[in-house]
């Protein structure tokens, strides 16, 4: 018996891998990984150009969703109080119809009676900007001051063309502006009248288990969506208001027309801003001098601290909020790939895809938890004895007996 365990390899011997079947098994973890990563790619590549040849549907559909986060509270209020839902949509409808178009109407007619008035100014501007290059302690040549102008001009010739595709991407594919706007009007009522509807609909076409978990996701995103949406809603009213407060002070024509461009502007963060800001800095310039503009600047400046450290960490959960290299980034790739529709749809589909990952981890940090043995069954599994053990026991007395 002695000479036959002396030839039994030790387990822990015969079970230690070599250096080439680490390096395979490394090998082999890295090219599933990225058959995986170049599936995704794929994936995400089919699925962008689905969107590309389907813009003209889904445009619409992505601002009716965006616009039913704001009408689907006072619809739903008004449906609690038993107006058919129906009539709550399309009373809904009408109402902001008539305050977006009375605004419009509103800001027309200033920016009309201003225009000329700024263009005359725009040019005395110049020709301030020009002398005061061309005085001490610069003391450009007109040739130097021609050349840059020359190569300014241009540069905006060039991107003059790129900048009016991107205001119109997706919106000229559907034809012309109002029949998007139409198509808009009309997926936002049959959004906000039978939105209750949708959710049960998708949880019985997903069947009971795959349903549980798109209801759940469906429910986050769209109230991350809805809160979201006016929550900047707020906060750019808000930094509307102080602006145009601000600039009908010092006197800066179009006032209003840029408050309203600054809440709009809101809607697309840091780029938004920054692009508003600079507008009225320019206007104020223009307009009532280097002093103004400067007031304004400062102006601008502390409306956007007081919005960065204090209206948007109150007013946004941590369920809604996104990093700044996320937005940044998002409304980079929203606008180059699809123009300004992009850049003001690009946040909040990113925090509608920030959802959806959160909601993935929960469910992979349930899953390791209930995989993961609890210490009573450790406990147990030390105290009752293996049978490994009684058997090496009774071992030695069978070969006792046949001895």
């Amino acid at each position: 018996m002695t000479q036959q365990q002396q030839h039994v390899p030790h387990p822990v011997e015969s079970a230690k891998p070599d250096r080439g079947q680490l390096i395979g098994i490394g090998g082999m973890w890295l090219a599933k990984w990225s058959l995986i990563v170049v599936a995704i790619a794929a994936g995400a590549w089919v699925l962008g150009w689905v969107l590309e040849e389907l813009w003209v549907i889904v445009l619409p559909v992505l601002l009716a969703i965006v616009v039913s986060t704001v009408l689907w509270p006072p619809t739903r209020g008004m449906m609690k109080r038993g107006v058919p839902p129906a009539a709550a949509a399309a009373l809904t409808l009408v109402l902001a119809f008539g305050v977006g178009a009375g605004i419009i109407a509103g800001i027309v007619p200033s920016v009309v009676n201003q225009a000329p008035e700024l263009a005359d100014q725009a040019s005395q501007g110049i020709q301030q900007v020009q002398d005061w290059l061309q005085g001490p302690p610069i003391n450009l040549r007109d040739e130097q001051i021609d050349e840059a102008v020359n190569v300014v001009v241009t540069k905006v010739q060039e991107s003059g063309s790129v900048i009016a595709s991107g205001v119109f991407t997706g919106v000229s594919t559907a034809g012309s502006m109002l029949i998007t706007l139409a198509l808009v009007l009309v997926l936002t009522f049959f959004f906000i009248k039978d939105g209750p509807r949708f959710i049960p609909w998708v949880h019985v076409v997903g069947g009971g288990r795959a349903g549980r978990h798109v209801e759940a996701v469906l429910v986050r995103m769209w109230d991350t969506l809805g809160g979201f949406i006016r929550t900047q809603a707020v906060v750019s009213f808000i930094d509307a208001l102080f602006i145009g407060i601000g600039l009908l002070i010092l006197g800066v024509p179009l006032a209003p027309v840029l408050a309203i461009l600054t809440f709009i502007a809101g809607f697309i963060p840091i780029v938004g801003a920054f692009v508003a800001g600079a507008l009225a800095v320019l206007v104020a310039l223009v307009a009532n001098g280097f002093t103004t503009a400067l007031i304004v600047l400062a102006l601008i400046i502390a409306v956007q601290q007081i919005e960065g450290n204090v209206l948007q960490p109150v007013l946004q959960s941590k369920s809604m909020k996104l990093h700044a290299v996320v937005v940044l980034l998002s409304v980079t790739a929203g606008g180059s790939v699809f123009g300004i529709v992009g850049a003001f749809l690009a946040v909040p589909a990113a925090a509608v895809a920030a959802v959806l990952v959160r909601y993935i981890g929960e469910q992979i940090d349930e899953r390791v938890a209930d995989s993961e043995p609890k210490m009573s069954d450790l406990d147990e599994l030390e105290t009752v004895p293996s049978s490994d053990d009684d058997t090496s026991d009774e071992e030695p007395a069978e070969d006792d007996e046949r001895s």
